[in-house]
């Protein structure tokens, strides 16, 4: 058993749960980074192609998250209470289920493909480097899907290690591939994806011997009391898929409101959404490394410990987030210089560092929260927190702040925002717990 002792304190446990999910995590954005930028030499067609697959890929991994947060709650709460052997079986479980959604939706895409395309507004000229591409890129969004059951079930047992490494080795083995691949080899953009296909199967030869001689997953669920533990997966996964799957609608929302300010806006806007992905990195760590903690917590009756824990991670993303925002802050002239040479575009991107990072604390709790309470077992109240984040707090103050104060009141709506929806998240978060206690 991988998980850590309970005799140690738990802000050893938590960073040494986190610390390999947070080089894993950065390794695969920069993988998706370099992947585009190898993409971007091929020219603008092949980049217009992978464009169109990005709405496709939320989808995809909407579904994989969601089963994979109902995975972590409920196999770390099922070993919390002592039961081994239905823990293993709720893991071979998640393993079919999850290769039989996900091959499912791929095979629906793939037929739809053409009806999606227009809907899209694709090009005519487009649509056969699309249909060439999308057989491999859909192969390797069912491999990585595969891949990223067999870190969930890991991490429900307490081992946040080798999934952080299988990331980093992954990424790296991907990073290598696409030159030979993409160039060498004169596969173009396919060799993207068949590059990625390489890499994440290599991930799953290593990992799934590693479940099995483990004991982590069994396969005879003839044992396991399928409907209801179907019903309890579905609990959990379909409001954690519904969650996932906003922040790209309400991304959607918020860049048409820029849009309105201009295309110097826009290009800032979206410098500054990238750069947001790496300001939030280790809170992004700290959603996949605690809900097995919690999860074991709960189990066990330990409520307590689980309130120690939050608080800690809260205070920690509290300091860390602000430190963060005060760095994009100082430095906000030079970077915003630096990103681009466009003028308009630097004084936009520049105002945007000066306010939205200081909200990355609000943000920081929000998604901590909504992690939380889907370890919990509250995957409508984790669902509840989103919706209000991104509908009651976000959008609104961001067309308030435009109607007040242009551009730059739009950012200051963000921060407002922000700020607010961290707020409501935390509170949310303590009536949970207070009604958990009370049926207990």
């Amino acid at each position: 058993m991988t998980n850590a002792d309970p005799r140690t304190s738990l802000p050893r446990q938590l960073f040494t749960m986190t610390w390999p999910m947070l080089f894993g995590i950065f390794s695969l954005m920069t993988f998706q980074l370099v992947d585009s930028a190898f993409i971007g030499q091929l020219g603008r067609d092949p980049l217009a192609a992978l464009g169109f697959t990005l709405p496709m890929q939320q989808l995809i991994i909407g579904l994989q998250v969601g089963l994979g947060i109902a995975t972590t709650a409920i196999i770390s709460r099922t070993l919390g209470a002592g039961d081994q052997l239905r823990a293993e079986r709720l893991g071979g479980l998640v393993v079919t289920v999850g290769a039989v959604l996900v091959l499912i939706l791929c095979l629906g895409l793939w037929l739809l493909q053409t009806q999606i395309m227009d809907m899209l507004g694709a090009e005519q000229s487009l649509l056969p480097l699309i249909r060439s591409y999308w057989i491999p890129w859909l192969l390797s969004a069912w491999t990585g899907a595969m891949l990223y059951f067999g870190y969930s079930v890991c991490r429900s047992h307490g081992d946040t290690k080798l999934p952080g490494y299988m990331m980093v080795a992954t990424s790296l083995a991907n990073i290598a591939l696409d030159p030979l691949y993409i160039f060498i080899f004169g596969w173009g953009l396919q060799g993207a994806a068949l590059a990625t296909i390489t890499a994440f199967g290599i991930g799953c030869l290593f990992i799934y011997p590693k479940l099995l001689r483990s004991g982590w997953i069994r396969f005879d669920l003839k044992q396991l009391a399928l409907g209801q533990a179907l019903k309890q997966l579905n609990g959990i996964m379909a409001p954690a898929m519904i969650s996932q799957l906003m922040p790209p609608a309400s991304a959607m929302f918020a860049t048409a409101m820029v849009a309105g300010f201009g295309s110097a806006a826009v290009a800032a806007w979206g410098l500054g959404t990238r750069l947001e992905f790496f300001s939030i990195v280790v809170v992004l760590a700290l959603t996949m490394s605690m809900p097995p903690m919690i999860g074991r917590m709960l189990g066990a009756g330990e409520l307590a410990r689980i309130r120690i824990l939050v608080r800690l991670a809260v205070r920690f993303v509290l300091v860390w987030q602000l430190a963060i925002g005060l760095i994009w802050l100082l430095a906000s002239g030079l970077v915003s210089e630096l990103f681009t040479s466009d003028r308009a575009v630097s004084d936009v991107l520049s105002s945007y560092l000066v306010r939205v990072p200081l909200s990355y604390t609000g943000l920081g709790i929000c998604m901590l929260m909504v992690s939380v309470c889907n370890a919990l077992g509250l995957a409508m109240r984790a669902l509840l927190v989103s919706v209000l984040r991104l509908f009651l707090c976000f959008l609104p103050l961001l067309w308030i702040g435009s109607q007040l104060g242009g551009i730059n009141g739009l950012m200051s709506g963000a921060l407002v925002g922000n700020l607010m929806a961290g707020a409501m998240a935390y509170l949310f978060y303590r009536q949970g717990i207070r009604k958990l206690a009370t049926q207990g």
